[in-house]
């Protein structure tokens, strides 16, 4: 009989997380990801305004707002078939791309790095050797030896005065902590540094999206956000060069340091290469629209089955029917009335909760399939589908990611080491890499189309108007965590249905009507489990998602009974 742990509540996370397994000889041999939280957006949208929807669902997270203003607008535009102009494409793919940077950066420096890198070895580490080991992995300008030692003293102070601030709580000499003390000095520098060039992302996001979180420029139709060269209270030139600034900021820390970082820890516990794969089905959908119709993208999106490249099916427009109607979610396992597994259009959101049970209701979360499948969303989705589609940028970086892995590991890494608990890491740094190149080219785009003299940004001054018939309409974007999609029915200019199936619903996904695991039930079979008190591995696979429990379920409930916590940084 194996030994149950749970992890309750899973920290260094958006929202709130419980995960049971069962460990039997040193591996998880079950798993259970239930997600602990209802906010019920859906049901506080039904009567209300389409147009007003995007200001709601931003509110579904902290973290997650500018994906969401998106998804929705989306979903209105295509119940109304709206087209959108070229500026209104280029703005919101701007705030897209920096929003993304800005995400990638936080979860792999201050979401998950504790995982792996042993902050208190740090303190033994000799900051020239740190120096010459950084050089040889990047040529950034920012590792020189005073930095580290510098760094290395402001750590020392910390222990010192016996307030480790966010390093005070965490796993520190653990067996499966293996980094020497210069890469954790490394790594501690550089989850410093983070912290600038993070912020510099969302500037732009700002600069764009009036303010962040929740912007404000978004409108069905296009965005508010006037665009004068001329005038000082316009996007104008002064304000484009201010953004361009910031993102060749960003771009080079996303390109010279995050990414290298990334790869020198995958080389270093190329181990994780192996562990964690989980569900082999893939789902990303395509993004930063290059037309006013949605149907030229810059990102690829599609579906891989049975993790087999040659079943790449592309996603094509925003309108594509191929993902329209194969989306259902089931609430089997779901704290909710049992109605089936349903299209988004039909769903319900009616609460209906019970006890936690590892063999009827566990979990807030419903239980997303595509085409009857469980599908695991995020970078690496994205990654696999950049590859399969023979996408420029995608190819560039996983192939520099891939080759300086392997020379670092001193063995052969690749695209099928990807679908892992590290390989997740590893392709996130890869997709941000190619946001990097992404939000500059959108940013060029935006100003040649200005030098033209178009300075549209929303062409239905009149007013956009909705039928007293019913329509339905769907939005998706490729969100930071992976593929989150929109859904609204709408029936005499007032919301009558709205779903969003977002990217940690189909990750923390429980079982469905079939019994088949999400995907973070699925990675976690296998994994080891050196010390049951203190359950890092599990930690490392479950954060190598990035879960976002607030978007997942969209309170909690005073019944639940907590079983076991375990304190975790």
């Amino acid at each position: 009989m194996g030994k149950r742990i749970t992890i309750d509540p899973i920290t260094r996370i958006e929202g709130h997380l419980r995960i049971d397994v069962e460990v039997d000889g040193g591996k998880v041999r079950d798993a259970w990801a239930s997600a602990q939280m209802w906010r019920g957006i859906e049901v506080i949208l039904k009567g209300r305004d389409p147009r007003d929807a995007w200001a709601f669902t931003q509110r579904f997270c902290g973290v997650c707002t500018t994906v969401h203003a998106i998804a929705s607008v989306r979903a209105v535009e295509d119940a109304l078939a709206l087209e959108i102009p070229l500026n209104a494409q280029y703005v919101r793919n701007i705030i897209l791309c920096a929003h993304g940077l800005h995400d990638h950066i936080v979860h792999f420096y201050h979401l998950s790095a504790l995982d792996w890198v042993d902050v208190v070895s740090a303190l033994k580490a000799d900051p020239k050797k740190t120096a010459e080991l950084a050089q040889t992995i990047s040529d950034w300008d920012g590792n020189s030896e005073t930095y580290f030692k510098s760094v290395k003293e402001t750590l020392a102070n910390f222990v010192a005065s016996g307030q480790l601030g966010p390093f005070g709580s965490g796993y520190w000499g653990h067996p499966a902590m293996k980094l020497p003390p210069e890469v954790n000095l490394l790594a501690v520098a550089h989850y410093l540094s983070a912290l600038d060039y993070q912020r510099y992302a969302n500037q732009v996001v700002a600069i764009f999206g009036a303010k962040t979180p929740h912007i404000q420029t978004v409108v069905v139709g296009g965005v508010a956000l006037a665009i004068n060269p001329d005038n000082e209270a316009a996007l104008n030139m002064e304000r484009l060069a201010y953004a361009r600034e910031l993102l060749l900021k960003v771009k080079t820390f996303t390109q010279k340091v995050y990414l290298n970082d990334a790869i020198a820890l995958a080389a270093l516990y190329s181990d994780w290469l192996k562990i964690g794969r989980g569900v082999d089905n893939y789902l990303a959908v395509p993004d930063l629209p290059l037309d006013t119709k949605g149907t030229k993208f810059d990102l690829p999106g599609g579906t891989i089955f049975n993790g087999d490249l040659s079943t790449y099916k592309p996603i094509s427009s925003f309108g594509d029917p191929y993902f329209r109607d194969n989306v259902t979610e089931a609430v089997i396992h779901s704290w909710y009335k049992n109605i089936g597994a349903k299209h988004p259009w039909e769903g319900d959101t009616i609460p209906e909760y019970t006890k936690f049970d590892p063999n009827g209701k566990y979990s807030w979360a419903k239980a997303p399939r595509f085409k009857g499948e469980p599908m695991q969303v995020g970078p690496l989705a994205q990654v696999l589908m950049g590859i399969a589609s023979k996408n420029e940028l995608f190819l560039k970086w996983t192939n520099y990611a891939l080759e300086k892995c392997s020379a670092l590991a001193k063995t052969q890494i690749t695209v099928d080491n990807l679908r892992s608990t590290m390989g997740r890491h590893l392709a996130r740094a890869i997709r941000a890499a190619v946001l990097a190149d992404l939000a500059l080219k959108h940013l060029d785009l935006l100003e040649q189309n200005i030098a033209k003299g178009d300075l549209e940004i929303y062409p239905y001054r009149k007013g956009v108007k909705f039928p007293e018939r019913e329509i339905k309409g769907f939005g998706f974007h490729e969100a930071p965590r992976g593929t989150l999609s929109h859904w609204v029915v709408i029936e005499k200019g007032k919301i009558k249905n709205y779903q969003a199936v977002v990217p940690s619903t189909w990750n923390v996904s429980p079982r469905d009507e079939k019994g088949k695991r999400g995907p973070y039930e699925e990675s976690l079979i296998d994994n080891p489990v050196a010390v049951p008190e203190k359950p890092l591995e599990v930690l490392r696979t479950i954060h190598s998602f990035d879960p976002c429990i607030a978007c997942a379920v969209h309170l909690i409930d005073g019944r639940g009974r907590e079983i076991t916590r375990v304190k975790v940084l």
